[in-house]
């Protein structure tokens, strides 16, 4: 069940969710977003696995201020798995969460057992984010976040986020999002401090942080799910296929048509292949889809 008293694993992290018992799921959320990110996936993965979902620095009920680099948020996962979680677990990580988990298995081999990296960005969003769609968008919510106000007004400024397209017009944010899907961002935005998505803008992010390098110390089993570039994925197939490349053991599944947030937009596609996944390094017994909250 979900923890009534959620509590500081260190200066930068909160708890946001617990549930259930079994070995440690570790889930790590996308930047602008929360624990409670993870909801769709809770009911079916709580059933065999202790899952604990972080607010991460800066994001939901997680302290303000510090740097947030994704170097940053490494060194805070870092110090919760070596220091405080019991080991060897798994870590899920969709976005930055992806990111960091990718990184934490690289930095402690003995205490990871495995890694699910969603839809990672790596230098879609970071060196190469100019004058692309995801800057945008990302002006618009920091824009918004620190306007601030009722969701449903932080709703609105996400509608009317204007997006570049190929053809040098723009798209409003509202034209491909729906609006319960904004809503949740607006929720998850009023929740963030603004600053978190500045060195994202600005190109520096992952500054400190070479995936290159990461990639050839991972030698736990990896699932890589890639979401469609061509539908709002941030995953390259060129980044794709060089962590491939470069992981010892790392299996690739792409999700056509299906934009960055596949957790919530397939969920039982996502816990089928991290079923599949999990019982190749595991003795658990597999979870039907079905059980998707």
């Amino acid at each position: 069940m979900t923890s009534t008293t959620p509590h500081w694993l260190n200066p930068h992290l909160f708890r946001s969710i617990e549930r259930g018992a079994g070995p440690t799921l570790l889930l790590l959320h996308g930047v602008t977003r929360c624990g409670e990110d993870w909801q769709p996936l809770m009911s079916a993965l709580g059933a065999r696995w202790k899952v604990i979902a972080l607010d991460q620095r800066g994001h939901g009920d997680s302290p303000r201020g510090g740097d947030y680099f994704v170097a940053e948020h490494v060194a805070d996962a870092v110090r919760l798995v070596r220091d405080e979680l019991a080991t060897p677990l798994v870590i899920f990580g969709h976005s930055l969460g992806a990111m960091v988990a990718a990184a934490v298995a690289a930095e402690l081999p003995q205490q990871v057992r495995g890694i699910v990296l969603e839809d990672p960005p790596f230098h879609t969003m970071g060196n190469r984010i100019a004058g692309s769609l995801w800057q945008s968008q990302f002006i618009g919510m920091r824009d918004a976040a620190r306007r601030g106000g009722g969701i449903d007004e932080i709703t609105d400024a996400l509608a009317e986020i204007r997006l570049p397209r190929d053809d040098g017009g723009y798209k409003r944010l509202g034209e491909v999002r729906d609006r319960a899907s904004l809503q949740w961002s607006a929720l998850c935005l009023s929740r963030i401090d603004p600053e978190v998505l500045t060195p994202v803008i600005e190109g520096r992010w992952l500054d400190g942080y070479d995936m290159h390098a990461v990639f050839s110390r991972i030698h736990c089993p990896t699932l890589l799910l890639q979401a469609d570039p061509g539908a709002g994925g941030a995953l390259t197939d060129t980044d794709a296929e060089a962590a491939c490349a470069a992981i010892t053991s790392c299996q690739l599944i792409r999700f056509s048509g299906c934009g960055h947030q596949l957790h919530r937009d397939r969920p039982a596609e996502v816990l089928q292949a991290f079923d599949e996944f999990a019982c190749s390094f595991t003795s658990l017994e597999k979870s039907p889809a079905e059980n998707v909250s």
